[in-house]
């Protein structure tokens, strides 16, 4: 497993694999002036299957799939059959708003993949019109049923709390895991990408303090769990009886930049070495001058030495030339 130069293990890839999304999330993507990576451009399965090939080797053992909305991906079986494959990988994950999971679940889950994250901000389906601005709440309900239907296990829905728009909502969401064995996680904004969607992260920001007390006042105390991994970003909890768990994803007011152990590869085929800083490295130029899984190896090395310490927000600075769609979270 290869370490970094500050001698963190890196093990976890995600792959963005389009950054095309059915739904218009106010703090990801705005309603106008859009441009999306052409198809063409996009890193095709057998690329894609040449990075994980590399990075298995080189100790990469976790690989999370998102977008974009990955489902939106004409070949995505083809993709997760071939990630499934290779020897080494033994945690195959995704990350989707599961509108479209009442036809994929199934073949999905037979194809390879093994667990499934689910975004959905609130349970109002008014409030949901506004925060996710597209789909229904109705669609995404279908989506997380038909995953548990296919056996993916547990559940993990993530919302992105702002300010104004779904704060309130939080408890409605926490209340879910009383009685179901699911996760619900909490993650604050973070401002990515210079334009109305980072503008909108630094007004509207909610701190994971804030929202726990909420969460605590209406539902009684919160009592933290052991961590499953050190390099796990979400602190989670657990309400009194609960089947379920609380989770909290604090990337401003708590960093966890000394513990991660990722590197995300965009659509367009860019090692992105921190989700909060622009630096990347090519590896799809490689890939189209006839490069193997030995150049990719060393663009992927390369990256993870060139990875920062942690981000730099408390400086005011942030990722500006690409925002979360173009990244996958």
């Amino acid at each position: 497993m290869p370490h970094d130069s500050f001698g963190r293990p890196i093990n976890y890839l995600r792959i963005s694999v389009i950054d095309h999304c059915n739904l218009r999330c106010v703090y990801c993507m705005p309603l106008r002036g859009l441009s999306f990576v052409p198809s063409g451009d996009l890193l095709t399965a057998d690329q894609i299957e040449t990075v994980v090939r590399a990075a298995a080797k080189l100790g990469f053992n976790k690989i999370r799939l998102t977008g974009g909305e990955p489902l939106l991906r004409s070949d995505l079986l083809d993709i997760v059959e071939r990630i499934s494959r290779v020897d080494g990988i033994d945690d195959l994950g995704m990350t989707t708003n599961a509108i479209l999971l009442p036809e994929q679940a199934v073949p999905l889950r037979e194809a390879g993949l093994s667990r499934i994250n689910i975004h959905l901000d609130t349970l109002d389906p008014q409030n949901l019109k506004r925060v996710m601005r597209f789909g229904t709440f109705e669609q995404i309900w279908a989506g997380i049923e038909a995953a548990e239907r296919a056996g993916f296990a547990p559940i993990k829905l993530n919302a992105v709390v702002v300010r104004d728009f779904n704060e309130v909502d939080v408890v409605a969401l926490a209340r879910l895991t009383i009685e179901r064995d699911w996760y619900v996680r909490f993650i604050e904004l973070m401002p990515l990408g210079g334009g109305e969607c980072a503008r909108l992260s630094l007004a509207q920001y909610v701190p994971t303090p804030e929202t726990k007390a909420r969460i605590e006042v209406e539902l009684g105390p919160l009592s933290e769990l052991p961590p499953t991994s050190p390099s796990d970003e979400a602190r989670n909890y657990r309400l009194e009886g609960a089947r379920g768990v609380v989770g909290f994803i604090s990337p401003v007011s708590e960093p966890y930049c000394g513990s991660c152990s990722r590197m995300r590869l965009t659509a367009d085929g860019k090692f992105h070495l921190c989700l909060l800083n622009d630096d990347e490295l090519d590896v799809r130029r490689a890939l189209l001058n006839g490069g193997g899984e030995e150049a990719v190896s060393k663009i992927l090395l390369e990256a993870v030495r060139r990875k920062p310490t942690g981000h730099r927000l408390e400086q005011g600075v942030s990722t500006e030339r690409r925002a979360m769609f173009q990244i996958g979270g």
